[in-house]
């Protein structure tokens, strides 16, 4: 056996020594669980933003895509599905739906951030300027932001733990 795997092998038993010993003791470590803090966070800013649209809906509407008509009671039900995943996401019972379904809202609103994006870009254009201003950098920016927030809400589904 070449030397690292030795060591690697040594430091092991030597763990499971003192474990074994601490465990004897009657000073028996509580087993480490999964860490809830991706789910109770996500929980978190979807609970907010889902607020948002509920108090403030004029900005979303603006993300909604003609083609789906009124704009208003897609901001309405965006708002309540987000807090409806957040809700869903704090208790472990709820967690895997919650992650999966938040995933699935994710994936649902991209294209009203891609919305925000051009009609940015071509009021800008309409307008004459050259450079793009804060609203058309703020919709482009948040596209590439699509993908850790969906494995964010991934990540938050893992946190229940395996069941025994």
């Amino acid at each position: 056996m070449p030397r690292p795997l030795q060591l690697v092998i040594a430091a092991r038993v030597l763990r499971r020594l003192r474990r074994s010993r601490s465990d004897a003791a009657g000073q028996a470590s509580a087993p480490r669980g999964p860490s809830h803090l991706p789910a109770l966070s996500l929980a978190a800013t979807l609970a907010a933003t889902g607020a948002l649209h509920l108090a403030k809906p004029g900005p979303y509407d603006r993300l909604i895509p003609k083609a789906l008509g009124k704009p208003r009671p897609w901001t309405i039900g965006s708002g309540v599905a987000e807090l409806v995943c957040a809700a869903s996401l704090v208790h472990p019972a709820t967690r895997r739906v919650g992650s999966l379904a938040t995933a699935g809202l994710v994936v649902t609103v991209f294209p009203g951030n891609i919305t925000a994006a051009l009609k940015a870009r071509r009021s800008r254009i309409r307008s004459g300027a050259e450079r793009p201003g804060t609203r058309e950098i703020v919709a482009w920016a948040r596209l590439p932001f699509q993908l850790p927030l969906l494995a964010w809400a991934l990540a938050a589904g893992r946190s229940v733990g395996k069941r025994r």
